[in-house]
Formats: C-alpha cells, structure tokens, sequence
C-alpha cells in the first residue's frame, strides 16, 4: 500500500489495490532494477504529499518528469535548489515575469507553489533516463485521470492548467462550467511559441480564484 501522508492516501486508496496499479509496480520494479528511472523511487508522490487534496487551488500538469540525471524531484516543471534551470522551466519564469512582472527566480524550487495548493502534476510520473514519454500507457494515465476526476468533483472551484497535448487530452475528465480550464501548448523550446507565450496563466488563475473567493497565489519564488 503507497503511503503519502494526507488525505490523498483516503482518496487513492481503491486506486493503490487496483489491479491496473499492481501491474503498474511490478513494471516499476523491473524499470528501477534495470534502467535509470527518474525521479527517485522515494520522489514519486512529492507532488500529492506537498500539496493535499483539500488545499488544491491550481493544477498545473505537464507531460512526464524531466529525463536528464538530477532534474526530476516529483514536482511537475521543477528542479531542486542548485540544479540548472531545464529549458521548459526558463521559460515559465519568462511567461510569469511577462504575465505579472515578476523576476525569474534563480533556481527551480517550486515547493512554495505547492504549499500554497498549486499540485504540480504530469499525466506520467516516471521516465527513463533520455527517453521522454518512455512510461506512458503503463498504467500511470489511469491513475493521473483519477486524480483529475476527484478533483473535479469538489465543490469549491479549481483552475486546471493544461501545459501540452497530453495534459490536454485530460480537457475532458473536467467540468468547464464548475471549474476554470488554461490550456495551451507545452513551454519546451519546440512548442513555447506556439501558445504558450502570451497565455498568461497566472494572472488569469489569480482572478478566477478572487472571484470565487478564494486568496489568489503568491507566485513570487
């Protein structure tokens, strides 16, 4: 049994006995024996375990960890203290200085989002070293879909931001009318100036959440 630590583990809990996710540790195991796997075994769940359930404001969600050794750190989009800023990264920083006016940070910690209730999430939480996307359709969309699904069910109003073609491809688990969805392309360099730039994210997050009376994020890093 996955244990996190909050009330995910209440929520998850039919997901972590399910059949589908048993296949899903035993692939993991073997990957984890044989490859180099991002991120750590003991990183997998940081993005449940910093941010709960009833404390999520924003879902960001991307597609997979970074690939290279020492990015990936379980938070969807950043890097731990001292490690350079992967591309993807550099140019959130340049859309949220260009949204809110707010200087790029110096390094890639992103934990003061996730306290703040933004879950930093990809549709797949494992990869192989250099091979991106190499742990999809393993299992882990099952449980990402449901994750997106318990989150649609709250009451309280949420701000989904879709960064990518497969993070989009969750659009439709989620209820438009309940909830604020953000899509656009994925920030890489290959893909950032096809929508990305320009989306304002933050900002728009930050009214919805202040219209619905919710305090808006404080995304100074």
């Amino acid at each position: 049994m996955q244990i996190i630590g909050n009330d995910w583990d209440d929520i998850l809990k039919d997901e972590f006995t399910a059949p589908y996710y048993q296949n899903l540790r035993k692939f993991l195991d073997a990957e984890y024996q044989n490859y180099q796997i991002f991120p750590p075994a003991k990183d997998l769940y940081n993005a449940l375990r910093y941010t709960p359930f009833n404390d999520t404001k924003v879902l960001i969600l991307g597609q997979d960890p970074y690939h290279e050794k020492g990015q990936a750190c379980g938070l969807s989009f950043a890097v731990r203290k001292g490690v350079a800023l992967p591309p993807s990264l550099k140019n959130i920083y340049r859309e949220l200085y260009d949204d809110l006016a707010i200087m790029p940070a110096k390094d890639g910690d992103l934990r003061p989002w996730a306290k703040q209730g933004v879950l930093l999430l990809n549709t797949v939480l494992t990869v192989r070293e250099h091979q991106a996307n190499s742990h999809a359709h393993h299992g882990w969309e099952t449980l990402t879909d449901s994750i997106i699904s318990h989150l649609n069910k709250r009451q309280k109003p949420l701000v989904f931001i879709l960064w990518g073609n497969n993070a989009r491809a969750k659009k439709a688990l989620i209820n438009a009318k309940q909830h604020l969805i953000i899509e656009s392309a994925h920030p890489s360099p290959l893909s950032a100036f096809h929508g990305f730039f320009g989306s304002r994210p933050f900002s728009r997050a930050n009214n919805f959440l202040i219209q619905n009376g919710q305090e808006p994020i404080d995304w100074q890093l």
